[in-house]
């Protein structure tokens, strides 16, 4: 078995592996003789099998497991021959051409290692912001739809419209081509008129009915429809108005506040005023971390910082972004990548440039977390997954034991790392503008 190992960069190294027709040969033998010391065949005593016997008869097994040992084997020596050990690896290793000859087996596999990386000043490159500013109009909004919580409906008593708002209780039933379909018909329903819970157009029909008023309301489904047989099409309801509500607030006396502040021994409006101002500021703070911060950041680490990344880690990431975009292929193009092989790696190439920022931005979050002390641990990933599950209403020991299976726990950790590790950086720019603006 001839191997060699040449570094294509600081984290990959070439190997080069040729197993000889002899080579599998010999270590075929070896595990048939291994196999025959303990196995069971008719016509011969335990331990007295001879091993031309199992070899016949498992020839094609033998086989295999003698080519995955030699490989496995030629590995142990390229990464010695490169003063590397297993547990320096990143992935598996990766295959790029593997032929078979004259009943041998030629090959060259890519080791992949992870990379080193050194950050320094990378402290530098944190986009300076501002702390969100909160108005007290965005408090009173706050609260406001915090008490709508303990408020209650109450029926009006003057002889007035329905406007937006209001709570409308009616019956209605809905007709496509003069035909009720079904689940478009209820009784005593409740709406909040101006909520859009109902597909548009129908709420806004309903304004300026009074009590006791009939109406007929012509709607279009959404093209988009969840019910395919309703999708795109028109409508009619009958509605029947019965009452009209509106939202009743409760006076914000002690007694709620008590239920709102709960953990406070003498809750007052101030202080729920102040909770929400600081709630609404983590909001906004939350918003410019997410769609702008990040980003500003995340350009800047990947634009001073260059490095080899695995190739193995590299082909992994191009062909999950590329599955992820299948959803928006036409039925064409994907027909034509089953049919044309140019076409399907034209595409999936058209991936690589994402998939290397995307690569070395993990590893750049890798080391930044640990420079920073910062680390996920199973529980949290655990948690995470559940609540998902809640969110959607699935069940959340088969969604763990789903993304167990396919692979996407690490995926959930990485997504989680990366979240703490950017709150953590930019609330401390933040404790640091604060320091600056009191001197």
């Amino acid at each position: 078995m001839e191997i060699k190992a040449k570094a294509l960069d600081t984290v990959n190294t070439q190997v080069t592996v040729d197993i000889s027709s002899s080579d599998i040969k010999q270590e075929v033998e070896k595990l048939a003789l291994k196999a025959a010391k303990t196995m069971k065949m008719d016509g011969f005593r335990v331990g007295k099998v001879p091993v031309s016997a199992v070899i016949k008869r498992y020839e094609k097994e033998l086989k295999q497991d003698a080519e995955q040992a030699l490989i496995k084997e030629s590995i142990t020596k390229a990464l010695k021959d490169s003063k590397k050990e297993a547990k320096d690896l990143v992935g598996e290793p990766y295959f790029e051409k593997v032929e078979r000859k004259d009943e041998g087996l030629q090959g060259e596999l890519i080791l992949s290692f992870k990379p080193e990386l050194k950050l320094d000043g990378y402290e530098e490159l944190i986009p300076s912001y501002q702390t969100p500013r909160v108005t007290k109009k965005e408090i009173d909004e706050k609260k406001e739809n915090l008490l709508k919580n303990f408020a209650k409906t109450e029926s009006i008593k003057e002889d007035r419209e329905l406007k937006e708002k209001d709570f409308a209780k009616f019956d209605f039933e809905g007709f496509v081509d003069d035909k009720a379909f079904d689940g478009g018909k209820a009784e005593n329903y409740t709406l909040e008129i101006g909520s859009k819970q109902f597909i548009p157009g129908f709420e806004d029909g309903m304004l300026g009915m009074k009590k006791g008023e009939q109406r007929d309301i012509k709607v279009k489904f959404p093209d988009d429809y969840a019910s395919a047989n309703l999708a795109g099409k028109d409508a009619v309801f009958k509605i029947k108005l019965h009452d009209i509500m509106e939202l009743k607030f409760p006076n914000l006396d002690d007694d709620l506040l008590k239920k709102i502040l709960p953990n406070e021994k003498e809750p007052s409006e101030e202080m729920l005023d102040n909770k929400l101002k600081e709630q609404i500021k983590n909001e906004k703070l939350y918003k410019l971390i997410n769609d702008e911060l990040k980003v500003k950041l995340a350009d800047a680490l990947l634009e001073k910082y260059d490095f080899d990344i695995p190739k193995g880690i590299l082909e992994q990431e191009i062909d999950v972004q590329f599955r992820n975009a299948i959803s928006t292929y036409t039925k064409e193009e994907l027909e034509s990548f089953k049919t044309d092989e140019s076409k399907y790696k034209e595409k999936r190439e058209s991936f690589r440039k994402e998939a290397v920022k995307s690569v070395k931005l993990t590893f750049i979050i890798d080391e930044l977390a640990r420079l920073r002390n910062i680390f996920v641990n199973d529980q949290e990933v655990i948690q995470a997954v559940y609540f998902e599950a809640y969110r959607y209403g699935s069940d959340p020991q088969k969604l763990l034991e789903s993304y167990k299976q396919q692979g996407i726990l690490p995926v959930v950790k990485m997504s989680l790392l990366e979240e703490k590790l950017f709150n953590d950086i930019f609330s401390s720019k933040e404790k640091e503008s604060k320091k600056a603006e009191d001197k």
